[in-house]
């Protein structure tokens, strides 16, 4: 028997937290049907999120990264970018490309905050789990569905 495989893209910036929702995600998905792939920041996870759909070998790609605020540039338009690209990704592949980014305004490198953050990474990739298994199942129903008529 076949298992289904996912991607899961993280960014190495503020890896200690991003690598967080990694965990969450394989608290549903076996670690065994995950192949991890790291990149240097958000930025470069809709290339890479295309370049793994277009494969064929997933059923989808969860991409995690966190876009803060750090002052040279806003992170707004990084954020924008990365959303587009993700789902620019999934519409031209047809394989559902699905971010784990969180983008705070007001992100300060406290103790506190690394805290409240590492634990939302851990709950967003159980998000992140739970969305793959359900489109994989729907998208399987809706295969059935297409060969019966």
């Amino acid at each position: 028997m076949t298992h289904t495989r996912y991607a899961f893209i993280k960014a190495n910036w503020h890896a200690d937290i991003v690598d967080r929702a990694l965990e969450g995600f394989q608290e549903l998905i076996p670690a065994e049907q995950i192949d991890v792939f790291d990149v240097p920041g958000a930025f470069e996870m809709p290339l890479m999120a295309q370049e793994l759909a277009k494969t064929g070998q997933y059923a989808a790609v969860a991409c995690a990264a966190l876009v803060v605020d750090g002052g040279i540039y806003r992170h707004d338009f990084v954020a924008q970018a990365v959303v587009d690209g993700l789902m620019r990704a999934g519409m031209d592949t047809g394989v559902p490309v699905l971010s784990v980014s969180l983008t705070p305004h007001h992100f300060q490198e406290t103790d506190h905050h690394m805290a409240i953050y590492r634990d939302h990474f851990v709950q967003k990739g159980r998000e992140a789990a739970q969305a793959a298994l359900m489109i994989t199942k729907t998208r399987e129903q809706a295969k059935g569905l297409a060969h019966a008529a």
